[in-house]
């Protein structure tokens, strides 16, 4: 047995323990949002480096939020090691203790720990996956929300900040004053052009504060651009009690995830970086085509699977995704609305990558849940789901299946299922969407009304070509259900 919060042996084959001498390794990048998919994704990448000797940068962990306080007892207790388990479609899981967090900082219990963290100059990259609601944006407009009550009296304040705004911002102003280069900010969340938006919102909070010194941020900071992919389930009891069982780890948090993964980096660190490229990281200068082919196949296509795959009766994802018809519908969205959209993506062959992402999603092993893909519907659907149909629009192509999405979320969003049970919708607004989504049914029901929400949709309701088959599919779900309506999309 190996128990992570006890020093590790040396070996324990067929697991793959640190090969590498942790105690030599500097925390030169610093991380807010040490949740599962940075642990399967970019602190595994540098895990990678580490055990082929290619870097001796390694990461400091920071959670900013109340509920991170989980993780941080973890991380103590287990010297910031945890155990990745990659579960492929067939044959045998992989196990892999990473070693490349070497440290966790709590910023409720010390903010200013973690600001003197940034502020020192062996940080040479602060990272981010604080998820697509972390930056404060409103859905239409794409601006920074400069109103948000929270931040107004954070930069009106003399204490300590609380946000990673604030946090990133007041490292920022202490390198300047102490005449030290500033770190590159790199963004690894499911938003187009992250690095541009994470530019534009620090930039933006920073000048709530002290106009002079957003313009030294937009002058000197490198915000690089992203794409990551890897399907990373969120951890449950029976994922650490079979770990144990079955690999005789010990692991309080451990991860699971599929046995894909990608990131796709722009080039743009002024301090340095890790030879990511040695790792399998496609480091090049545009991430535009690689992020819009990701974002509009494969997040948008979670999103159609996830609300319909909920309403016909679904729990896992590889069980709807299992479903003839629906694989049908998803494909038929990705090849006749999603795809139009797109840039040339260089060295990709776009129907590979789209039957990679149904064999993907078909995956029994990974056992991700359909919940987790209707989370925080108000940051996702207007990120992953609305450019398709504005472009589409544009171009004056139709919008009849991404409409479909749209409207299986208004019928997931009146909480109750085909069977009259309660569904939970886990959303930052989830009140605001029940309630509009409470108007489209009843005697005097405005079958339109979850669109007159123009915080997420603008101004779509005034466009037929997208209300018509929006329309058509809301009746059905409410005549038919979702698995008759399915079948009718495809046909």
């Amino acid at each position: 047995m190996i128990d992570l919060t006890a020093p590790l042996p040396e070996s324990a084959e067929p697991i793959a323990l640190p090969t590498y001498d942790r105690t030599k390794l500097k925390p030169a990048i610093v991380h807010f949002g040490v949740g599962g998919f940075h642990r399967a994704h970019q602190a595994m990448y540098l895990d990678r480096l580490l055990r082929d000797g290619k870097t001796d940068w390694a990461i400091c962990g920071v959670g900013a939020l109340p509920h991170d306080a989980k993780m941080r007892d973890v991380m103590k207790a287990q010297d910031c090691l945890y155990t990745l388990v990659e579960r492929p479609p067939h044959g045998t899981e992989n196990v892999i203790v990473i070693g490349s967090i070497i440290d966790y900082l709590f910023a409720p219990d010390d903010p200013d720990a973690v600001i003197e963290k940034m502020a020192d100059e062996q940080t040479k990259i602060v990272s981010l996956t604080i998820t697509e609601g972390g930056y404060n944006i409103d859905a239409v407009t794409g601006e920074f929300d400069a109103e948000n009550p929270d931040l107004v009296a954070e930069t009106s304040s003399d204490d300590p900040p609380k946000s990673v705004y604030g946090l990133v911002v007041e490292a920022l102003r202490r390198r300047r004053e102490r005449g030290i280069e500033p770190f590159t900010v790199m963004s690894c969340d499911n938003i187009q052009g992250n690095g541009h938006v994470a530019q534009g919102t620090f930039t933006a909070y920073a000048k709530m504060r002290d106009p002079e010194l957003a313009q030294w941020i937009t002058d000197n900071v490198a915000f690089p651009n992203s794409m990551v992919d890897r399907i990373t389930p969120a951890t449950t009891g029976d994922d650490i009690a079979a770990i144990e069982k079955d690999h005789g780890v010990k692991d309080g948090w451990p991860v699971v995830c599929e046995d894909f993964d990608q990131w796709v980096l722009q080039d743009l660190f002024p301090l340095g970086r890790p030879p990511y490229e040695e790792a399998g990281v496609q480091v090049v200068d545009d991430v535009l085509p690689y992020e819009l082919m990701k974002l509009r196949l494969l997040n948008a296509g979670h999103q159609a699977l996830g609300y319909f795959g909920y309403l016909s009766g679904y729990r896992l994802v590889h069980e709807a995704a299992q479903d003839e018809k629906l694989a049908r519908y998803v494909r038929a969205y990705m090849d006749n609305e999603g795809t139009p959209t797109l840039q040339p993506v260089p060295g990709v062959d776009l129907d590979e990558y789209k039957d990679s992402l149904l064999e993907r999603f078909a995956n029994p092993h990974v056992r991700d849940q359909v919940q987790r893909l209707c989370l925080e519907a108000s940051d996702r659907i207007p990120k992953f789901v609305l450019p398709v149909v504005r472009d589409q629009l544009a171009a004056g192509r139709e919008v009849r299946l991404a409409a479909a999405i749209v409207a299986s979320l208004a019928r997931y969003c009146e909480a109750i299922d085909e069977d009259g049970q309660p569904i939970e919708i886990n959303d930052r607004i989830a009140d605001t969407l029940k309630e509009y989504a409470a108007k489209q049914v009843g005697s005097d029901a405005d079958e339109l009304a979850f669109l007159t929400n123009h915080q997420l949709f603008g101004k779509l309701i005034e466009d037929q070509r997208f209300t018509e088959p929006y329309l058509e599919v809301l009746r059905s779900l409410h005549r038919d259900g979702a698995k008759a309506t399915i079948a009718r999309l495809v046909g």
